[in-house]
């Protein structure tokens, strides 16, 4: 168990060196969050008057929802690293190595999972200094990271695993600007689940982007349901194990074809 541990650290540490080399790439990923938090969250901010939203502020509503959207959209391209890696002939000299099989695929999911949590603590404190208050403090704010940690886990898992499937850029693009708004409008991202259509709310029950933002943002407010946050958290984690033990099992399916 060590050694797989400290393998899939080696893998991390190497996938973190492109990040530390391009530290733009952090400030691309920040434009969006920025737009959704302060253009769309002005323009509307009235909407909090219909009622249901648990605030009067519609930013300490919109930041959970970004949060999650985020880690959503910058890990469903975890595929595209990994198709690079087979593209290069990359993948197959560490396959004549004894790393591990599983530390060569989830290498790249650390690494998106702590570049997904140092995004969204930018991204919350953002929100703060844009006026957001964030009433269940320090312990609240972690539990969003988390679970936008364990969704990025989710959906890098199965990115990845997509990669090794369809082996083409031009599917995985087509496959992930086919989710992404799906994904984010079938939640309570942005509207507060009470003022949606009925079969949408029924629809986000099943959304694992929505169970990130309603534990997130359950664990933020002043009384938050704990019951909730650790039903839908533990929900997450499950799906989160269940899509890294799929990626491994797709990583050993294309090993067997090379």
């Amino acid at each position: 168990m060590s050694t797989a541990v400290s393998q899939t650290w080696y893998m991390t540490q190497r996938q973190l060196m492109v990040f530390v080399r391009q530290p733009a790439y952090l400030l691309i990923t920040l434009i969006q969050p920025v737009v959704w938090l302060f253009l769309f969250g002005n323009l509307f901010k009235k909407v909090v008057e219909l009622g249901g939203f648990g605030t009067t502020s519609y930013l300490d509503y919109l930041v959970p929802g970004v949060v999650v959207m985020s880690a959503l959209s910058s890990n469903m391209w975890a595929g595209m690293s990994t198709l690079d890696e087979i593209q290069r002939g990359t993948l197959d000299r560490f396959l004549t190595t004894p790393v591990s099989r599983a530390a060569l695929m989830n290498g790249n999911v650390v690494n998106n999972g702590l570049v997904t949590a140092l995004q969204s603590v930018i991204i919350v404190l953002l929100g703060l200094l844009g006026g957001a208050d964030y009433p269940g403090g320090f312990g609240g704010v972690a539990v969003l990271i988390v679970a936008s940690v364990l969704l990025g886990t989710v959906f890098g898992a199965l990115s990845n695993a997509l990669g090794m499937l369809v082996r083409e850029r031009e599917s995985i693009i087509g496959i992930n600007t086919f989710l992404l708004l799906p994904l984010t409008f079938l939640s309570s991202a942005f509207m507060a689940t009470s003022q949606m259509p009925g079969w949408m709310r029924r629809t986000a029950d099943f959304n694992p982007l929505d169970w990130a933002m309603v534990a997130g943002r359950s664990a933020m407010s002043e009384h938050p349901d704990w019951g909730g946050v650790l039903g839908r958290g533990g929900a997450l984690l499950a799906l989160a194990v269940a899509a890294v033990w799929l990626s491994i099992r797709t990583f050993r399916s294309y090993q067997r074809s090379v």
